[in-house]
This record gives C-alpha cells, sequence and structure tokens, in this order.
C-alpha cells in the first residue's frame, strides 16, 4: 500500500511538473532565476562579465566571461548564494533609459557584451532594465514581482559556449540550472533527470549491442544484429497494419535530379538542409524527403476518380544536412527511415482520409502504452499558396479532430511550407514527451506536379493530397522505445525472448535441444552455456535485458521443466517447456507491452 502510494503521489508531482512547464508563467520564472544566478556571480566574482541569461526547456542558463575556472565547489558557492537572494524578497523592478545613457551605464559597469547587444538594437527599440537589490541588468523580461517567487533551484552543469554562437568569438562559461516553485517539484524533476541518465538510449544501446554511430559516419547510425530484429519487427507491423488498411507499398530512389527539387519547392525552402552529388556532369539531390518521388509514381499513368482514395506508403530512407551540434544518439540523425505515406484523393473524402489516419496514429500508439497529445499548426510566414487554399485545409484538419471529440492545441505559423499539418506528442514512461506522427494537407504539390484524374464528367481535375508519418523516423522511434521500455522491450520486439541459462556444463545438452525445439516455434533463443558461474550468467543476461531468463541445473534436466524469470514480472518458477512455449506465444500473439 506505502508503495502504491508513492506512486500516486510521483504521479501527482510529474502532473505538476507538466502544468507548471506548459504554463506561460514558466518561462518569467525561469528569467527570473537566471538573473538570480548573474546576480550571484557578479557577488561572489565581481570581475565576471555578463553574456545573456534566458529562459529554456525545463531550466535556464547564464553566460559569464570570466579567466578564473568555475569548480565544483565554486557552482556549490554560488547555488547557496542564489538561496540567500531568493529569502531576501528583492523586488523586481524595470526602468528604461535613453540609448546613449544606456551604453554610458553598461561601460561604466564594465559590461562590454552588454553595450555590443545595446548597440545591435533597432534605433527606436525600448532600452529596458531590471533591476534587484545590487543587481540591474540589460533585459526585456519577462519577470517574476520578486525574488522571493523562486522557492526551490537547482544548478546543473557548466559548458563553454561562443559569444552569440559563433566560433571567431570568445569561448564563455555557460552555468545551467533550473528552478520549480516548490521543493517537492524540483526533487521530482531531479529524479526524473535521474532515470532518464539510466534509460538514455545511447548507453542502453551499447550494453544490449543494438546500434551505434561513429566518428566515420556522424549521425549516421550502425544497426547490430540485435538492432535489427527490433527495426524489422517493427517494420513488419508497419506493412501488416497498412495493408490492411488498403495502403499500397512503394520504393523511391534516394538520389534524383536537382529539378525535381525545384518543381517541388524544396530548393527554395529547404536546401540547406540538403546533399547533393554530380553524375554524368548532371546536378542530383540526396532525398531529404520521400514526397517528389511519390509524386513521379503517380504520374505514371492516369487515373479515375473511382480510383480514389490511393493510400501509398514507403519506408524510404532520406537524408537531411543537420549541424553537428545538434545530433543526438539515434534522436537526431543525418540519415534515417520514415515510416511515410501519400494519400491521393477527391475533395469530398478528406475528412473521412484524416479520420482514418488518426485512427491509425491511436492504435499504434496504444500498442506500446503511449499517451499523447495533439497540436494543429497553421501557415507559416514563408509558405506556398494562397491564403484562401491554406484556411481550407486548416478547416479540414480541424473538422476532422472535432468530429473524433479530440483535445488540440493551435501551434500558430509551425505548419509545412507546402500546408497545415496535425502533429502527435507521444507521452512516455517518465513524463517526457516526443513529437512522432504527423498528418499534413496539401493542396500544393498536386499542382506543382500537375497531378490530375478523371471526374465523373469525363474531365480532369486535380486531386487532394495528404502526407503522413506514425513512427515518423524508425530510428528515432527505436530510441524512444528503448528509453521508454528502459530497453526491456514487449517480448515480440525483444532481440532476445528467451536465454537458457546452465548451472554447469554437464546440463548443455538439455539446453541446446530445449533451445531447438523454441527455434522450431518461432522464438528467438540463445543458449549460455559458458563454464562459468550461474551468478555471473544471470547478472550479465539481466544487463542484456533478455525478455525471460530460464535457468538450468540438475532439477529442471530431470525433470523436463525449467525455472523462468521474467524481466518485468520475477520469478515465476518452475515449468513445463510446453506451458512456457504457450504462455511466449500466447504474449507475442497479444504483442502486450
Amino acid at each position: 500500500m506505502e508503495q502504491q502510494n508513492n506512486t500516486i503521489q510521483a504521479e501527482e508531482v510529474l502532473q505538476d511538473i507538466k502544468a507548471f512547464e506548459s504554463g506561460e508563467d514558466s518561462k518569467a520564472f525561469r528569467h527570473t532565476s537566471s538573473h538570480i544566478l548573474a546576480q550571484a556571480v557578479k557577488r561572489l566574482f565581481p570581475e565576471a562579465k555578463l553574456g545573456i541569461g534566458p529562459a529554456i526547456e525545463n531550466g535556464y542558463y547564464y553566460d559569464f566571461d570570466l579567466d578564473h575556472r568555475f569548480s565544483d565547489e565554486d557552482i556549490s558557492a554560488i547555488e547557496r548564494e542564489m538561496k540567500k537572494i531568493t529569502k531576501a524578497n528583492l523586488p523586481l523592478e524595470r526602468y528604461t533609459l535613453p540609448r546613449d545613457e544606456a551604453i554610458r551605464f553598461m561601460e561604466e559597469k564594465g559590461e562590454t557584451y552588454k553595450v555590443e547587444l545595446i548597440n545591435d538594437l533597432p534605433e527606436d527599440a525600448e532600452i529596458s532594465f531590471y533591476k534587484q537589490g545590487d543587481f540591474t541588468d540589460l533585459c526585456a523580461g519577462p519577470h517574476k514581482n520578486a525574488t522571493s517567487s523562486i522557492k526551490a533551484l537547482k544548478l546543473i552543469s557548466v559548458a563553454g559556449a561562443y559569444w552569440r554562437g559563433s566560433e571567431k568569438n570568445k569561448m564563455l562559461q555557460r552555468i545551467y540550472g533550473t528552478s520549480f516553485p516548490n521543493q517537492l517539484m524540483l526533487d521530482g524533476y531531479l529524479a526524473m533527470v535521474e532515470e532518464a541518465k539510466k534509460r538514455d538510449h545511447r548507453k542502453i544501446g551499447k550494453e544490449m549491442d543494438l546500434f551505434a554511430i561513429y566518428e566515420e559516419g556522424p549521425g549516421f547510425p550502425f544497426f547490430f544484429p540485435k538492432g535489427m530484429v527490433i527495426r524489422n519487427e517493427l517494420e513488419s507491423y508497419w506493412r501488416q497494419i497498412h495493408t490492411k488498411n488498403g495502403y499500397q507499398e512503394i520504393k523511391t530512389p534516394l538520389i534524383l535530379s536537382e529539378d525535381l527539387w525545384h518543381t517541388s519547392g524544396h530548393w527554395d525552402h529547404y536546401q540547406n538542409n540538403m546533399y547533393f552529388t554530380k553524375i554524368d556532369d548532371g546536378d542530383f539531390a540526396i532525398k531529404p524527403m520521400n514526397c517528389p518521388g511519390a509524386m513521379l509514381a503517380y504520374k505514371r499513368k492516369m487515373y479515375s476518380y473511382r480510383d480514389f482514395p490511393m493510400r501509398v506508403g514507403e519506408l524510404g530512407q532520406v537524408h537531411r544536412h543537420e549541424l553537428s551540434g545538434a545530433l543526438h544518439g539515434l534522436m537526431r540523425v543525418r540519415t534515417f527511415t520514415q515510416d511515410d505515406a501519400h494519400i491521393f484523393m477527391l475533395p469530398e473524402q478528406v475528412k473521412d482520409e484524416i479520420v482514418g489516419v488518426i485512427d491509425l496514429v491511436d492504435q499504434v500508439y496504444k500498442l506500446f502504452g503511449f499517451k499523447y497529445h495533439v497540436e494543429l499548426s497553421t501557415r507559416p510566414e514563408k509558405a506556398m499558396g494562397s491564403e484562401e487554399e491554406w484556411n481550407s485545409a486548416t478547416n479540414a484538419l480541424r473538422e476532422a479532430l472535432e468530429s473524433k471529440g479530440m483535445d488540440f492545441i493551435i501551434n500558430e505559423g509551425d505548419g509545412a511550407f507546402y500546408g497545415p499539418k496535425i502533429d502527435f506528442h507521444l507521452e512516455d514512461s517518465i513524463g517526457r514527451t516526443w513529437q512522432c506522427g504527423t498528418i499534413q494537407l496539401d493542396f500544393q504539390m498536386p499542382q506543382r506536379f500537375d497531378l490530375t484524374y478523371v471526374g465523373s464528367d469525363g474531365e480532369k481535375h486535380r486531386p487532394v493530397m495528404i502526407h503522413r508519418v506514425i513512427f515518423g523516423s524508425i530510428e528515432r522511434f527505436i530510441g524512444i522505445l528503448t528509453e521508454h521500455f528502459a530497453g526491456k522491450f514487449p517480448l515480440w520486439l525483444a532481440p532476445v525472448q528467451v536465454r537458457l541459462l546452465t548451472v554447469t556444463e554437464k546440463f548443455n545438452e538439455y539446453a541446446y535441444g530445449l533451445a531447438e525445439r523454441m527455434k522450431d516455434e518461432g522464438l528467438r533463443v540463445e543458449v549460455d552455456g559458458r563454464n562459468e558461474k550461474i551468478g555471473y550468467k544471470i547478472r550479465e543476461a539481466r544487463n542484456q535485458r533478455d525478455a525471460y531468463l530460464l535457468v538450468i541445473g540438475e532439477r529442471e534436466a530431470e525433470s523436463g521443466t525449467v525455472s523462468v524469470r521474467s524481466n518485468k514480472e520475477g520469478e515465476l518458477g518452475e515449468m513445463s517447456a510446453e506451458a512456457l512455449i504457450d504462455k511466449l506465444k500466447e504474449e507475442i500473439a497479444s504483442k502486450a507491452y
């Protein structure tokens, strides 16, 4: 009962953290925290020059120019000084100065970086400052009313950061921190961070020998046999549900003529993220997206209105030039496989097709136990097409969501350059959210590629098109699943479903015979028959997160049974081989998580 109460309390704290992070107040709260950090540093290190100190996701940072290198002891002292400042309940006072006075004020303080920022402001910009006790900073806000609103804070790390992000500028010291309205929320957040470190897919991927990224190919992942099991099972499941839902699969080339990307609009909107090459003196691009290839596949013949809706899917590998600093394991790579699909349809079929995709997304995410929320992203500043077309497309997406009774957030200006979109943000087992699935309604590409069909009137008409993904990126989804399940994948995905561990080598014959029986039933089985202590074998197998461990000693060999341990349910005791095989096959078929 006590454990259950602790779990409930932890979930309540997690919900409080999520509510705080998603609220408008959190930015001002964290911004004030960064000023408290800067004030503490200036008190302890008066010679430090101030850079910038914004609020960021889950916290804040401040950059400092200081010849002295911050040590762990310094960070502890700064944190203690910050807590003194919060307890002092210093009010935050905002005021403005004319440009000349503002520059002079910062020059007198020796704040050369602030002078540079003021000089870069537009001539008509209002130059504002925030004062709290003995500390004043150039700042546009927003802020809290007093330092005492910050009830719990923690400095997280120190890193190097070039001034204004340019390698041509001086390297400053950046101190990261976080803060919350109460200690419970801070403790809950820090516990979540520690849990996230344990679940880091890069760490687990190495321990389980699933995948790796080498210096010889930054951002280009390698998948090893066990990682390929997970990948192949996901792709097999994808094909199964898409065939059932009326999709046909295609495959388009990795490299296509540069002219194609001018036609699609990617050249004008996406070329900085693309790779290019020359073939036979011609200019070609390595595809960053699958859709132009799908347009060519459509154009190979003429269709009738009776052929619609036409659902075409592709597990297509794409390449995108990501900055080296943005690369992160499988979460942000330079090549990945999109579970893409394009649906060509009549205007009157749009709503039903969008609803069908929503249902498919819901089916997939529930399979893994994911909760999710939905965002509707509208026209960006740089977009193709008329406002009328965008309004029509946005309304169609909104109506589909409303018909499903789904709550959604409007994300203004974050649509794709060719159309508005619905984004699905799934929540993992420790409360983090990941944007994966998307539905994009597109009136532009059918026009740009002159796609047509013959209507009931015998005339040519333009189809409407949906772009959509569910996993998003297969690689990224595997990274998310690895962290969501902490490497303990559902049995149908587990690289090793059963590992047999013999107490001594004399039981190897029984173990290998049993393994063959299980393999004949389609199970993924490995035998550890090494001459090692059973405790060592068990610890190693647990580190590999194998789904079921079967210990085989004299008793099991004589009775024809196995001692079973599940990595999720714990010790299950002795079972007959037949009973265990039936249990495993049932669990695999159900795809239980």
